[in-house]
């Protein structure tokens, strides 16, 4: 008896999420050869641009330490500008990749055994470009190491109670732990590599980074144990994360960001752009490399439900914020929000409701959720929706304070452009060599929903589908 509720307790491992019907030998090789093959050349263009506006990231960082901070668009009042804003956008994109590895797999969600793998690698290189943000926005950067709590000769420490000190311990721990996961989710998968390789520098870099893996039993058991206990730790990092960048604005005073709704409505925001991101390379690498077998309508329909979900607790928030500045009775506050929908950034206020409210409604019906286009073009919408939030809350509480003698336009410059636009070339040019050199799919974790991975699964089954 107590077998029967085992049984109907555990995961349906037999549930279609793979189309194909595919064996455990083709799903490696189909994978697998994705690393293996000779670089396609549409490969070389879409590296050479991304790199290219990499290098112009960094050539505009060097620009503005030779010159400084004025080469951007910031003025009195607004001291935070796109910087921040690119900041904050970044984090949020590298939620999802979390969120899918960790949370669903602690919750086992078959399906995000397909897209894990390249989400947890989206999420490092979302980091990575948000990291830079904040080092190059301190002004005087030859002084960043303060930010870090180290004992010296001169007996200065950092200040405890800042929140930008809270967010380097909090986005550094976050970086770590995932890049602990990723790479132990890896290791399986590398010796696979390892085994198939032709060449001798191939067997020797993945013989390395495979750490000895042969795939007996007690590998296996110390393996789902570390990575067991790695997604319990990533677990609360997801909530912590951005709930510790929101209170870089919400321990102010200013209108618009006094207000305890942020952490939660940050991280809810953080992973709606986050899987809107996932969505967005989910689509395009299945089709290039096509695995849309392995990538699924499934996998794509569970991730929309998910930004419905999410889209609907970023639009409460947005209200909740316009209520609660009215049943404040604050008129600062009041005035601040009338300001987001009706001043001169009522522009960019609009553009955020559109795209994070309005767009993600279409998810409500099915054959809108099944449509690639609609899908695509979406989840496109999305992050730029995203990112005019953080332009929203950033700029039009900052530009229009307590003293109108102070207000000022904001506008940014040619150098604010030009490094938003070279973040997604750094992104993408680490994304590149990413899918170029590392299996995207977790082989491993896939073959584990596959029909032959229940032990009561009749293998001819498979010769009969064959």
């Amino acid at each position: 008896m107590s077998f029967i509720k085992a049984q109907e307790s555990a995961p349906k491992v037999h549930e279609q999420l793979i189309t194909g019907n595919p064996t455990f030998a083709k799903l490696t090789e189909q994978i697998s050869s994705i690393t293996e093959r000779k670089t396609p050349g549409l490969w070389f263009a879409a590296f050479g641009l991304s790199a290219t506006l990499a290098l112009f990231f960094f050539l505009l960082i060097g620009y503005l330490l030779f010159e400084g901070v004025g080469v951007w668009g910031l003025q009195i009042p607004v001291a935070w500008g796109w910087a921040i804003i690119n900041f904050v956008f970044w984090i949020g994109i590298g939620h999802a990749g979390t969120l899918i590895s960790a949370i669903l797999f602690l919750l086992r969600q078959g399906w995000r055994t397909s897209i894990n793998r390249f989400a947890e690698a989206m999420t490092l290189f979302a980091v990575m470009c948000a990291l830079i943000f904040p080092g190059i926005h301190v002004g005087r950067i030859w002084v960043v190491y303060w930010m870090a709590p180290y004992p010296n000769q001169m007996a200065m420490w950092p200040n405890f109670r800042s929140p930008l000190l809270w967010d380097v311990f909090a986005v550094s721990t976050y970086f770590l732990v995932s890049l602990l996961f990723w790479y132990v989710g890896l290791v399986p998968d590398l010796a696979t590599l390892r085994d198939r390789a032709k060449t001798k520098i191939r067997k020797v870099v993945f013989g390395f980074f495979s750490l000895g893996w042969r795939g007996g039993n007690r590998q296996w058991r110390h393996y789902e144990m570390a990575y067991l206990l790695l997604a319990g730790l990533s677990t609360p990092l997801v909530l912590s994360v951005h709930s510790v960048v929101s209170t870089d604005f919400a321990i102010s005073q200013l209108p618009g960001w006094h207000t305890t709704i942020f952490p939660p409505y940050f991280v809810a925001g953080a992973i709606f752009s986050g899987f809107a991101m996932v969505t967005t390379l989910g689509i395009i690498v299945r089709k290039i490399f096509n695995i849309e077998n392995i990538i699924t309508l499934k996998h794509l329909e569970n991730m929309s439900k998910v930004m419905l979900a999410t889209s609907m607790m970023v639009g409460y928030a947005y209200s909740m914020e316009f209520f609660i500045a009215w049943y404040s009775g604050n008129p600062y506050e009041q005035f601040i929000f009338i300001s987001r929908a009706t001043g001169p950034y009522a522009w960019g206020y609009w553009i955020m409701i559109t795209c994070n409210v309005f767009v993600p409604q279409l998810f409500w019906f099915k054959k809108l959720r099944t449509n690639i286009a609609v899908l695509f073009i979406a989840s496109i919408l999305i992050n730029v929706g995203m990112w005019f939030e953080r332009f929203v809350i950033v700029v039009s509480s900052l530009a229009n304070d307590f003293l109108p003698s102070s207000w000022d336009y904001y506008s940014p410059t040619w150098v604010d452009v030009g490094m938003f636009i070279g973040s997604f070339g750094l992104f993408f040019t680490l994304f590149l060599l990413f899918i170029r050199f590392l299996p995207m799919v977790a082989m491993a974790e896939v073959k584990g929903v596959l029909p032959q991975a229940d032990p009561h699964h009749d293998e001819s089954q498979n010769e009969r589908a064959e």
